[in-house]
């Protein structure tokens, strides 16, 4: 039994670290070149006569119709970096989130869009729009809704037909400008020949407001409240969200079908983000109809990855073959990146499709003495305290061994004394010098290798959504929890690209609340999700009944 699996080593080292990335986040700001030209607040009037507005970047010197690039996004496209004495302001999001890498961007780069600047001087036309009811448009936006898709359709419509514009649309930006993306590209608005949403998540009960179940009242709380403060909305979801505790039509209407989208996409699929991004970012590679779709997989920071040069290279490599119709090589299916520790990587290589075809799907079962094996044990269990205990398990490597793809926790499991009972689930790489730490959510630079949760009322598996060795649950339906009822329980947990080295362990922890403290110094700041409150759970297995981790084996060349 472990009792504190929260409280891990190395903590004042860390929280140095990042009150001096707090005070000096590594952000360079430069002023736009003066070959870029600027015109700001254009209108664009909706067919019901809301008239939203955007600015427009163009190199001075263009020759000849520019491809366009659109972002956006309900937070004020205008609130950008500015000049201060002796420096540059930039958005608080830096210094809050931890920043482990430098970035480079220009004073006209608002949150989380492209580098208008970097795009012109390429050759871009790049559009920062305004969505309904945000910045200096009109109206009164609905966040994740059909009318904002509808709505920035016809601004591509518009941009397409503009005399600077060779007619041809691309969508680009992080988060909340990826997640924009994909209900627009279901439209199929004619002129819209491009998406590459970095790092958005498709599902908003399953991925980001109430993964496994749970309820996510850290970020998505904080999230709620500054986009009601920066845009005039109609539909207040942090009111409409505990209306809907289970995924009902509600949650079903803020979620794009993935299978109309058609256009060509780039993807990026990050492991660095699991409480946000990564599960549904990875969903839209594999659920797309893409004919040419592309994943661009890491596991680093989120913006420095974003605005570096490695990424900016396939940004525009993808971007001049589809708006330019240039005859640049067809990126590959999938870039994947393979991590051994959170800065080191072993191997960039190109892959065909995810999960890996290739991969050997093994069976790490959970034994006596805290052991994982790959033999299935005989009877045991093991017991813990879900307020406040936790249970771990350790199988140690003979060989480099590869895991790159999703891992399952299969369970039995029953709970004494527990009121809606939750399993929070960490899989965790040690060497000689302990837990080996990865990049995570929000610039989190302690996270573990992958992670899972489960409320245990909402434990049916929802078998259309699901696909081969990644189970969905489907959160409709409460299944009630009874003293001492023995449940069979699958856990998806995120996916992941990791080397372990000869001799290094894999350490599988099992708690009833989240494994990661909420400390903004050393923990995982500001992510919280709603514990267990009381009772005993107890993990048990048996030949007939086994309890073990599925794990993605990469057979070596």
């Amino acid at each position: 039994m472990l009792d504190t699996p929260w409280k891990r080593p190395g903590r004042r080292r860390y929280a140095a670290a990042r009150l001096t990335a707090f005070r000096h986040p590594p952000v360079k700001v430069h002023a736009l070149p003066d070959d870029v030209l600027v015109e700001t607040d254009v209108p664009v009037r909706m067919p019901d006569g809301v008239t939203l507005r955007l600015n427009l970047f163009r190199p001075r010197a263009a020759s000849g119709p520019l491809p366009v690039l659109l972002s956006a996004h309900p937070y004020g496209k205008d609130a950008a970096p500015r000049r201060k004495r002796g420096g540059w302001a930039i958005n608080p999001q830096f210094r809050i989130m931890n920043q482990p890498a430098p970035l480079r961007i220009s004073d006209h780069t608002s949150w989380e869009a492209p580098d208008p600047g970097w795009w012109a001087q390429r050759g871009y036309a790049v559009i920062n729009l305004d969505t309904r009811g945000g910045g200096h448009s009109e109206g009164r936006g609905a966040l994740l809704s059909d009318q904002e898709a509808d709505d920035i359709a016809h601004v591509i419509a518009w941009a397409a037909e503009q005399p600077w514009s060779n007619g041809r649309v691309g969508m680009l930006g992080v988060s909340y400008l990826a997640l924009s993306q994909y209900k627009v590209a279901a439209l199929h608005p004619p002129a819209l020949k491009a998406i590459c949403p970095w790092e958005g998540f498709t599902d908003a009960y399953r991925d980001f407001f109430t993964p496994g179940g749970v309820v996510e009242n850290g970020f998505a709380r904080i999230w709620l409240l500054l986009t009601k403060r920066v845009a005039r909305l109609s539909i207040d979801l942090a009111k409409e969200r505990p209306r809907h505790p289970l995924r009902d039509e509600w949650w079903e209407a803020l979620t794009p079908d993935l299978a109309e989208i058609t256009v060509p996409m780039l993807v990026c699929t990050s492991f660095s983000d699991a409480n946000l991004h990564s599960v549904g970012s990875m969903r839209a590679f594999q659920r797309v109809s893409s004919s040419e779709r592309h994943a661009y997989a890491h596991r680093g920071p989120k913006w420095a990855t974003f605005y570096g040069d490695d990424a900016l290279a396939h940004q525009l490599r993808f971007f001049d073959r589809h708006l330019r119709e240039q005859d640049a090589p067809e990126l590959p299916p999938l870039r994947l990146e393979v991590r051994d520790r959170g800065d080191r990587v072993v191997e960039v290589r190109d892959e065909h499709e995810w999960p890996l075809a290739r991969t050997s799907w093994r069976r790490l079962h959970l034994a006596d003495g805290g052991m994982l094996g790959e033999v299935a044990p005989s009877t045991g269990s093991a017991t813990f305290r879900l307020r406040r205990g936790a249970v771990a398990f350790e199988f140690r490597f003979a060989d480099d061994t590869e895991l790159s793809g999703p891992m399952t926790l299969r369970l039995r499991v029953a709970t004494t004394g527990a009121e809606d009972p939750r399993l929070f689930v960490g899989v965790e790489k040690r060497d000689a010098g302990g837990a080996v730490p990865f990049e995570g959510s929000y610039g989190y630079g302690r996270d573990r290798v992958a992670q899972g949760r489960l409320r245990l009322v909402l434990r049916e598996l929802d078998d259309a959504a699901g696909m081969p060795h990644q189970p969905e649950h489907a959160f409709r339906t409460v299944e009630p929890v009874r003293d001492g009822e023995l449940m069979d329980v699958l856990i998806p947990l995120s996916p992941s690209a990791t080397l372990f080295r000869a001799g290094e362990a894999l350490r599988l922890m099992i708690a009833g609340r989240y494994l990661e403290p909420r400390n903004p110094l050393f923990g995982h700041f500001p992510t919280h999700y709603q514990p267990s409150r009381s009772g005993t759970a107890t993990i048990s297995w048996s030949p007939d009944h086994p309890s073990y981790l599925e794990v993605p084996v990469i057979p070596r060349a």
